[in-house]
């Protein structure tokens, strides 16, 4: 009998669950971020209001100067294979993010906010000079996550990704230490409190992430040997610009979300709405968000095709179930009157959108589960074809409710969203299906992966 060879041996699914559980647990623990701060900003004073600038133009303002830098993670984590490599990441991700910061100053304390705010997304006036403030306090909120990002990949690379889940936690503490604060004062905008404590747990976080990954680029990055083939700014460009590309469209579907709904009825409540129904469902996407870098991570090993897919099923199911008892029982009452504090009427139209959306969660885990595939094998570019779809689905579906102007918004955003995330779907299975075969043709013919 010819004895089996250690790198022929099967990927076990322990050791898929021990790289994806922290990471998720990473994921989970931010998502519960925006349920714990919508909680809060719903006691302080002007709860719809402050929630309505925060959901509405705060935080997908936000999202979108920063989105070029938030795939930094999938990069690192693919591309952070030798010292020369992670040298010039880090060049990029320094110059990227003061750039992206320069931006958000001008944004934020210039005219250009009007322009942004009332041309571009249409606010409605109550909100307009609230969330005005809030943006002006997030400053640093991008060139902390380009650090952060940056760095968990090196970290997830080497095998720590235990640590970025500790490093959610600093994050969370910090939060909760500014918003307890706030919650306990009363008399401070909900909005000042919100992003306060958005700011100072993106700061922990990264300033946690550069301490500990001294010790990995010490003792294990610099005692790397060279890749094969060196890193070359062409070369990364032709890898990240499609990635930044994804990130950036998938990004503006906030403003562009932000403004159908203030042009639809019920558009107040719905803005409102909107950041505690989304932070929940992002709660249950959190996990399959996770699977991303388990899979660039892990493709590599022996008959990691079968056993990541069979995974990623497992998790789909799992995260749609979950969804489902929360809307289909009393948990969903609990959630939006209990614990987020939102009025009945409010709470009512909350638990409404949570039946449209419940095919998210599972159509994220399988996403994500083609786009690593798609990034580990460097068809970046099919990826951003994947969000110009979503974008472009997502964008006819809100433009038709604007036009229709008989539903309320939430219930149209959530529709939009949740077509375009199945179109999305579909377009990166069908991209992924050669580079899977691929990667069980090398396989099979016992060539390395070391430099993929």
């Amino acid at each position: 009998m010819t004895p089996t060879h250690p790198s022929r041996s099967p990927l076990l699914m322990r050791r898929i669950v021990q790289i994806w559980w922290p990471l998720a647990a990473s994921w989970l623990l931010m998502a519960v971020e925006l349920p714990v701060l919508s909680a809060v900003v719903a006691r302080l004073a002007n709860p719809e209001i402050n929630l309505a600038a925060y959901g509405g133009v705060v935080f997908p303002v936000s999202l979108i100067i920063e989105s070029p830098i938030i795939m930094l993670l999938s990069a690192s984590t693919a591309l952070s294979k030798d010292w020369d490599s992670y040298l010039k990441l880090r060049r990029f991700m320094m110059r990227a993010g003061a750039l992206l910061t320069i931006l958000h100053v001008l944004i934020a304390f210039t005219p250009l906010y009007y322009i942004v705010a009332v041309g571009l997304i249409g606010a409605p006036t109550e909100i307009i000079e609230p969330a005005r403030i809030g943006l002006m306090i997030m400053t640093p909120w991008t060139w902390s996550i380009a650090y952060r990002r940056f760095n968990q990949g090196v970290l997830i690379r080497f095998g720590h990704s235990r640590a970025v889940g500790f490093g959610t936690l600093v994050r969370l503490s910090a939060d909760g230490l500014v918003l307890g604060l706030g919650y306990l004062i009363g008399n401070i905008p909900g909005i000042v409190v919100a992003t306060s404590a958005v700011v100072t747990g993106v700061v922990s976080e990264a300033i946690y992430a550069g301490l500990r990954v001294r010790p990995v680029l010490r003792h294990q990055l610099r005692q790397t040997a060279p890749v094969a083939q060196p890193l070359t700014f062409h070369t990364f460009l032709d890898f990240y610009t499609p990635l930044a590309m994804t990130s950036l469209l998938s990004m503006l579907v906030q403003p562009i979300g932000s403004a159908a709904l203030s042009r639809m009825p019920d558009a107040l409540e719905s803005l409102a709405v909107w950041p505690v129904v989304s932070g929940l469902i992002f709660m249950l996407r959190s996990l399959g968000f996770a699977y991303n870098e388990v899979v660039v991570a892990m493709l590599d090993e022996p008959r990691a095709v079968y056993s990541l897919r069979r995974f990623a099923a497992l998790l789909a199911a799992l995260t749609t179930v979950l969804l489902l008892i929360i809307t289909a029982t009393p948990l969903a009452e609990l959630w939006f009157r209990r614990l987020s504090a939102l009025t009945p009427s409010l709470a009512t139209l909350a638990q409404w959108g949570l039946w449209i959306a419940l095919p998210m969660p599972g159509l994220t885990v399988l996403q994500n589960w083609y786009q690593g595939t798609l990034v580990h094998s460097r068809r970046t570019r099919d990826i951003a074809e994947a969000m110009a779809i979503f974008l472009l689905t997502t964008s006819a579906i809100l433009w038709a409710g604007v036009a229709w102007g008989q539903v309320p918004g939430l219930y149209i955003a959530l529709a939009a969203f949740g077509t375009s995330t199945l179109m999305q779907t579909v377009w990166l299975w069908q991209r992924s299906r050669p580079a899977m075969r691929a990667v069980q043709a090398r396989y099979a013919a016992g060539a390395p992966f070391a430099d993929g």
